[in-house]
Parts: structure tokens; sequence; C-alpha cells
């Protein structure tokens, strides 16, 4: 990238309607997104090219990729993805990779073939690397965005007014995203909307004062990305997208990035051994085979629970990880920063265009900022039971008394189920106290983070099932607002408003199986993101739009057990 005698990178706008900082899978995601809405958008990112020797999250759940569906790119990533759902859909503990099955999960990660019915897309097991390529690729070629690379953010200045759009930048833009290129000359992007997507250590977060809140784990991990020739070979368990390995000297993970010879594994309670010869050593402890290992890369960490104080002040908005750093147990942590963007990105389209004022852009903190603390709490709690917990001197004897110790660890590991299968947090959060859902005195159903409980009261997420023409019910959605009705023979009222809405009407099968999943109601009032604003009578249309656009005047009575410390809407 050029840097004309000004200092300022050729490709760099002086202005945007939204800046997005980082181009990392949250900033690219909400990039496109904005796109999809007509948004245009200008993503900074210092990096040039996606590091993949940090694999880093390999779970795509369900959920995000219902959420690539839309964007027409959930095929591509399979496509592009070297394990096929077919592959595996189990998750082994062993003890060895030559060893003794202890316990396997099957389903993990809503990974199914055949028809999924949750969702119209079921999980997808692939590097992020790879996932983070695809979006960035598809950011470059989107003629709404402006992808820079070489150029990082520094900071970040609120509008002056206490909203964007109020003037507190040139040409009447509100805030302010300060950004450095790769000489060091630094310059700035007024915008609208300015959006910190840039990481853990978010120089947009920092600027605005806003600390980050939580602990990190006692003992810490150690990553190892490698090459084996004969690894796959010598392993005579049945496939697994994970295997976690109990073993008294080395306890982890390790798992298959392809189908050739490249792996990862997560070395649990290790520290740096210090170079890659001890980490070669290390892995073969842990496989429990004596297989050739070439280390490609490494990487000490420690798993961190923390959440960002705010989620953004006067225009400037955090998403990802700049608002939130999850543990990796479970696999929460990339999938609930696309949650986030996605949640944002029709509340900033609904400003751009017009139909909806800033109050709206409240609603992104006090819906998202809880979902990350369930998610967290889950997460940290998983990590309390790792490999190395479920460690017996007998575990590897065939012998009676080993397989003893192998049925107790069998069944102690039962802990371990809301990790792999956590279809009632990827798909039962929501929004239900929120003021911009219209209540229908239906409590949400319970909390739980296995069990998943479809429900269309409001603020939650919208109960799928597949149409008698072999289509999702979420395909018949549009960008904006979708009215679904499921009595063709009740007229709609006309109704007042700037929203863009969609009306969807169900007949025949398709309407009663609708009122078995809905309830039995007129019609199902669908956000932008696919949660419920409003189900009952027609008459309720124009005030639930009103609602979920300028939020409740008078926010209760909201359906009880929802708040934070906080006082925002608890999912």
């Amino acid at each position: 990238m050029t840097v004309p005698s000004s200092g300022r990178p050729s490709a760099l706008p002086d202005r945007a309607e939204v800046a997005i900082a980082g181009g990392g899978p949250s900033g690219c995601y909400l990039g496109l997104e904005l796109a999809w809405r007509g948004v245009p958008s200008v993503i900074v990112e210092e990096r040039d090219e996606c590091d993949d020797t940090r694999p880093r999250a390999k779970t795509t759940n369900a959920r995000t990729m219902t959420l690539l569906r839309r964007l027409g790119l959930a095929d591509a990533l399979r496509r592009r993805a070297p394990l096929s759902v077919e592959y595996s859909q189990e998750v082994a503990f062993c003890t060895g990779l030559a060893g003794w099955d202890l316990r396997r999960f099957h389903g993990a990660f809503q990974l199914r073939t055949g028809r999924y019915e949750p969702q119209p897309e079921c999980g997808q097991q692939v590097a992020q690397p790879l996932v983070e390529e695809m979006l960035r690729t598809a950011a470059v070629e989107h003629p709404l965005i402006t992808y820079v690379p070489g150029v990082r953010a520094v900071g970040a200045r609120p509008a002056a007014d206490g909203r964007s759009g109020g003037g507190g930048g040139r040409d009447g833009a509100s805030a302010r995203l300060e950004v450095q290129d790769g000489s060091g000359a630094t310059t700035s992007i007024d915008a609208r909307f300015v959006v910190g997507a840039d990481g853990g250590s978010s120089a947009v977060r920092k600027s605005l004062g806003i600390a980050l809140r939580g602990a990190s784990a006692g003992r810490p991990n150690y990553n190892v990305l490698f090459r084996s020739r004969d690894l796959g070979d010598a392993v005579t368990l049945a496939p697994a997208v994970q295997y976690w390995v109990v073993n008294e000297r080395v306890s982890g993970m390790v798992g298959r990035l392809d189908l050739e010879d490249t792996w990862w594994s997560i070395l649990q309670g290790q520290d740096d051994p210090g170079d890659h010869t001890a980490a070669a050593e290390l892995v073969r402890a842990l496989t429990g085979v004596d297989a050739e290992i070439d280390v490609i890369a490494t990487d000490a960490w420690t798993a961190r629970m923390l959440l960002a104080d705010s989620y953004g002040v006067r225009g400037v908005h955090l998403v990802g990880d700049a608002a939130h750093l999850n543990p990796p147990w479970g696999g929460h942590g990339f999938n609930t920063c696309v949650g986030d963007a996605a949640n944002l990105a029709w509340k900033v389209a609904a400003v751009h265009h017009g139909w909806a004022d800033e109050s709206l852009l409240d609603s992104y903190e006090a819906e998202r900022r809880p979902v990350a603390r369930r998610m967290i709490e889950d997460a940290a709690a998983n990590g309390r039971a790792l490999a190395h917990d479920f460690v017996s001197p007998a575990l590897d004897e065939d012998s009676p008394a080993g397989r003893a110790a192998r049925e107790s660890a069998g069944r102690a590991l039962a802990v371990k189920t809301s990790e792999f299968h956590s279809e009632g947090l990827v798909f039962g959060y929501e929004y239900c106290a929120s003021p911009w859902v219209t209540p229908d005195g239906t409590p949400p159903p319970a909390r739980d983070p296995v069990e998943y409980t479809p429900s269309a009261a409001a603020g939650c997420l919208l109960p799928h099932w597949w149409r008698s023409d072999g289509t999702s019910v979420y395909d018949a959605l549009g960008p904006d607002f979708t009215v679904v009705v499921l009595d063709p023979s009740v007229v709609l009222p006309p109704v007042d408003t700037p929203v863009p809405v969609r009306t969807v009407a169900l007949e025949g099968a398709d309407a009663e199986t609708a009122r078995n999943r809905w309830g039995a109601v007129s019609c199902v009032l669908v956000r932008p993101d696919q949660h419920v604003a409003y189900r009952g009578g027609v008459e309720g249309l124009a005030g639930a739009l009103r609602t979920a656009v300028r939020g409740a005047a008078d926010s209760g009575p909201r359906p009880a057990g929802r708040g934070d410390r906080t006082g925002h809407a608890t999912c």
C-alpha cells in the first residue's frame, strides 16, 4: 500500500458512514452484514495477511452458520473446510490416540449429517483463520466495503453531543477513529459510527477508558501446531473432531486440522517448555504415540474470563473480543463475537436508513452484554474440569482395575456435557426483558446450557422448522422486519410507519405447524436478527413495530429473573 506525501494511506478515506477498527472475523462479518443491508463501511486492519499458525477457534456453531447462510457464505465455508461434517461428529475422551476410549460425546457442537432441525444449518469444524480469510476476501470484494490493510487503530473519539450524527467532526460526522500506518504516520477517519473490533487489547476500548473486568484461570496452557506424516496411521480410535487425552504425564486436547498431516494440540496446565524439540516431546507424551512431530508454531496462553464495563459511548461501539474475552471451553468466543455483530448491524442500518432514531443503538449493549456474561460463566465452569482432572493411575491398565477406573472416569465425564452439547446456550439466548420487544405475558423457558426449549415468546430466537416445500422458514425472512401471518384469512391493518416490513402468509400444513410451534396467534413479528419482537393479534402490530425501534416508554412489567447487576436485560 502506497503512502502519499501527506502521510495518508492512498486507500484510506477521511470520512465514512461506519469506520470499523479491526478486520478479523468480528469486523469483517459486521462490514458484510452492513453491506447486505446497504450500508457502506471502511475497515482498517493492521495485518496484511491472516495468521494461519494460530488456529484458535475451531468451532463455527449452528447459529453462526445460519447467520453466514443468509449472507450466502455457509456453503462456501463448508467447501473450504478440510474436515467435512461427515468426517466425525464426536468428541472423544481417551487415554491416548492408541489407547482406551473413556467417553464419547456424539453430535458435539451441533455437528449433524442430514437435515438439522433446530436451525437451517448445523455446525462446522473449521479453523478460525480459514473463516477469517473467507470473510476478509468477501469484504475486500464487496463494493460497499473499503478494506485497508496495514493500518491499525490507535484510539477513538466519541461524539461531542451524546449521539452519533450530531456534527462532532468534519462534514457533519460525529465520531472519529484515529489510525496509524506502518511508517508511524497518524491520521483519522470521521464517521457517523465507529466500531472497535480490534481484539482483546483494543485500542478503541482503552481510548474510551472502558475496563475489562473478570479473572484469569489458575493454570497455563500451551498450543502446539504440528505436522506428522505417521501419527494418523498410528491412531487406533474412531475419528473425532477433538481427542481429550487423560494422561498422567501430559493431558490436553489434540485433533486434525486436515486429513493430511496437520494437527493442533492444547497441552492443558503446561508452561512453555522453551523450544520446539521439547514441545514435540510433550506432544508425543500427550498422544501416546512415538510419531514424527514437526512443530510449526507454539503459543503459550492463559484462559481469561473478562467482560467490558460498557459496550461503547456516544457513537462508538465495541464488538467481539474488544468487549469480552471468553475461555475456549465450549467454543463460544468466536461465535459470540459474530452474534454481537449481527445484533449491532441491523440497528446501525436502521438509523442509517432513517427508520429508527439513535436510541435504538442503546439496545445493543442492553441485549448483548448479558449474553457474553452467560457464555463466559458457562465456559469458566467447564474450565474447572479439564482433562488432567480425570487422571487415575489405573486408567491405562488392561486389567479389571483398569476397566473399573475407565468406567468410573466415563461416568465422571458427564460433567462435560454442556461443553459439547450447548444448544441451550447457542439457541436459547434471549432478549425477553429488553424494552425493545413487546411481551405477551409468556416467560422465557428456564435457562439450561444443554437443553434448548424453542419458544416464540417475544425476545426469543424464532423457533425454526422446515416448510412443506423443503425450504427453511428462515429463508422467508427478509433483511428487515417480517410479519408472519398464521391465519391467511386475517387482513393486516395499515401500519403507518417508515419501518420496512415484509409479510409472509402461511397456509395449510405450514400454518398448522407454525401454530404448534409458535402458539395459536394471528401473527408473529420477527426482527431483522431472527428474534421475535411480538406475537399476538394483528391489532397489536403497529405498537409492536414502534416499540421494536424506539423502545418502550414504560418497560415494565417484563419477564422476571432476567436482570443483571447493571440493570440490563439478561439472556
